[in-house]
């Protein structure tokens, strides 16, 4: 699921990637339209309004509890939902809770990469409280927690203590850099082992955090990858959640700044002659559906390494370290000049992925544990941040 989440593909750079020259035989006499005349057009198709928080943060607000969550609401997550939700009770205290309308029942049916979702969230939080000279005290699930769905107890209550000893992170300087890169890698580029070193070192110590770049490593998660993204792809009800969370074009980005966004004036001239829509993006007769796997092919396929993250047990908690983990193996592979994208479908509970589920733990998981993350990583394309709700949709008065 994670692999699908935002996909801001933005004009020409991106666009199919190796299959933009069809892409542009498709829509025909259009291009000549925006070549010709629509060049303001096109520069104001960016959704800038949706990405302000990423500028916003750390700037707009005073008291360090709204400034830390204005880093913490830029944390990565599945399919881009941004399910935090947060009881603001002063300057120094809140209650998390999940937005339980924002779960992905059909792809995430125990709600475990949600909640790693919000393990990245709490991880940013702390880096930035720390930043401003606070530590940050959190109890995950104080009220405890259901291991078969997420409900509206808290997922965590936070105090803020000021703290003039607390030991700053050298994450925090990657935070408003960090990106989920869904670019094709570049294949001529090897990861320094000092590098791959520095990922696999980067955990807090509760999960097991490894980089694998052996050969046989790459070529066997390559292959169980892409089995499993034509598993979710050609599952209807699989890959119509994720089609029914598309926005496509600036106007629907910014409306609705969560889910998989589609944007650039491509995309957006390809959606108003009916050739890229959420019906086409869902019917496999189409040219669009077709498309979409090869847009997808070749970034499963230049992987220059992969990370995984495992725990021994698979609960709640568990499931927020394992996101905590993978946040900072994202900074500290942004602060290298990585890209990193997640690549966890077949780590995905429901039915019809099972046997690469299974066969997938078998190859890479030691005894008893569960697999919770799966990522590429390499040298990507520069890539603009992903949409975000502004900070204040996402906190209640308490």
């Amino acid at each position: 699921m994670w692999i699908n989440a935002a996909v801001d593909i933005q004009g020409s750079e991106l666009v199919m990637q190796r299959g933009r020259r069809k892409f542009l035989k498709v829509i025909g006499g259009t291009s000549v339209i925006l070549a010709a005349g629509a060049g303001g057009w096109v520069a104001t198709r960016a959704p800038e309004r949706a990405r302000l928080p990423w500028t916003e943060a750390g700037r707009v607000y005073a008291d360090p509890m709204r400034n830390a969550l204005s880093y913490a609401i830029l944390a990565p997550n599945p399919h881009n939902r941004q399910p935090w939700l947060v009881d603001l009770k002063s300057d120094t205290e809140a209650t998390l809770f999940c937005q339980l309308n924002r779960l992905l029942p059909e792809t995430d049916p125990f709600n475990r990469q949600i909640t790693i979702g919000l393990g990245c969230f709490l991880e940013i939080f702390g880096i930035a409280a720390a930043e401003s000279g606070y530590r940050a005290e959190i109890d995950i699930f104080p009220e405890g927690s259901n291991a078969r769905t997420l409900d509206a107890r808290a997922i965590a209550h936070i105090r803020l203590v000021e703290d003039t000893t607390q030991k700053k992170d050298p994450l925090f300087t990657a935070i408003l850099n960090r990106r989920t890169n869904r670019t094709v890698f570049d294949e001529t580029r090897n990861i320094a082992q000092s590098d791959l070193d520095a990922i696999d070192r980067s955990g807090r110590g509760a999960v097991r955090v490894s980089v694998l770049n052996d050969a046989r490593s790459i070529a066997s998660l390559k292959e169980i990858g892409w089995q499993a993204s034509l598993v979710e792809t050609k599952t209807p009800e699989k890959h119509g959640e994720s089609v029914g969370l598309m926005r496509i074009g600036k106007d629907e980005i910014e409306k609705a700044p969560d889910g998989i966004s589609l944007g650039g004036p491509f995309l957006e001239v390809a959606n108003r002659i009916g050739y890229v829509t959420r019906e086409s993006l869902a019917d496999p007769a189409s040219g669009a559906f077709a498309e979409s796997l090869d847009y997808m092919r070749p970034l499963n396929e230049t992987a220059g390494a992969f990370i995984i993250l495992a725990t021994a047990e698979n609960n709640r908690v568990s499931q927020i370290e394992a996101g905590r983990d993978y946040v900072r193996a994202n900074l500290t592979a942004t602060v290298l000049g990585i890209s990193m994208q997640p690549h966890s479908q077949a780590l995905q509970e429901y039915n019809e992925m099972k046997d690469l589920y299974r066969r997938i733990h078998a190859a890479f998981a030691e005894e008893g544990e569960t697999l919770q993350m799966l990522a590429r990583i390499g040298y990507g394309t520069a890539v603009p941040p992903a949409p975000r709700w502004a900070l204040d949709t996402r906190i209640v008065a308490g």
